[in-house]
């Protein structure tokens, strides 16, 4: 079963501005748009950097460094460099908590 837990409060989400948060060592992005919050790996798969640090728009998040894209649903790319998806999380919303799970199911 996964285990969610708090990220941040809704609260401190700012519509369409990726937050930085770090959850069990990972690197989280999350970003609330179009009406819902997601919960994206915050490492680029093309290169090591950021993608917090990107802009928001038709919920995808861009990489600043080069340019690409990736689909806040799925994860997946939708433009080079990039050609790796990076993982999403599930998330929950309880009153003003964003509970997210990155626990891996096997």
């Amino acid at each position: 079963m996964s285990a969610f837990v708090k990220a941040c409060a809704l609260s401190e989400l700012e519509e369409d501005t990726p937050k930085r948060v770090e959850l069990d060592g990972t690197p989280v992005s999350l970003v609330k748009t179009e009406g819902e919050v997601f919960a994206i790996h915050d490492i680029c798969s093309h290169a090591n950097v950021s993608l917090s640090e990107g802009e928001v728009e038709d919920c995808q998040i861009e990489c600043w460094l080069h340019g690409s894209a990736f689909d806040l649903r799925t994860g997946k790319p939708s433009g080079l460099p990039a050609t790796r998806p990076v993982p999403v999380y599930p998330v929950k919303i309880e009153g003003d908590d964003v509970l997210v799970s990155v626990t891996q199911e096997s």
